[in-house]
């Protein structure tokens, strides 16, 4: 895997529900990379095709987005005009990046926290209808489980990427 430091490349981003259903796709322009993680920002006004759904949206928030290579969970945090962040973490396998393309597999429990608002766990149902639906592996759910649960400690310690250090101001020029 290449190392590079404050690129600027457009990739594309693709979440997959489980085994191998494609769920949502967005671009991004990729701005670090090294062996634990990928960071792209995503600019206002991006498109956000939600296959599930059969819709596409217009994301209105900037955001700076992380995607572990050996974690189960991704992280987001939107800029709002305001001044205001929310942060979104998706429970997933670990990602992967190959040929411009991050993907990774969604799988379905979410850690957020809106603005004002305090960190919760969203979709626990669709998680447990999944499980069965989808015939989830126990190693899946356990991994999900320790995902969702380091997520829980990180923010709870303010450890990285929950420590403060990913801000507007630090990002505004690829934003």
């Amino acid at each position: 895997m290449e190392h590079h430091n404050k690129l600027k490349k457009s990739v594309q981003i693709q979440a997959f529900k489980y085994p191998n259903r494609l769920h949502y796709e967005w671009e991004a322009d990729l701005i670090e990379l090294n062996e634990q993680y990928a960071m792209v920002a995503c600019h206002a006004g991006r498109k956000f095709h939600h296959y599930t759904k059969q819709k596409q949206f217009i994301m209105p928030y900037p955001s700076i987005e992380i995607f572990f290579f050996e974690e189960w969970y991704t992280f987001s945090v939107s800029f709002r005009e305001n001044g205001e962040m929310m942060h979104y973490c998706n429970v997933a396998m670990p990602s992967r990046l190959d040929n411009g393309i991050i993907s990774f597999v969604d799988l379905d429990l979410d850690y957020l926290q809106e603005p004002h608002e305090d960190w919760k766990v969203v979709d626990e149902d669709e998680f447990l209808h999944n499980q069965q639906t989808y015939n989830y592996p126990k190693a899946l759910i356990d991994g999900a489980q320790l995902g969702l649960a380091k997520l829980q400690q990180l923010v709870a310690a303010k450890q990285f990427p929950f420590d403060g250090k990913i801000n507007v101001k630090k990002y505004e020029s690829v934003l």
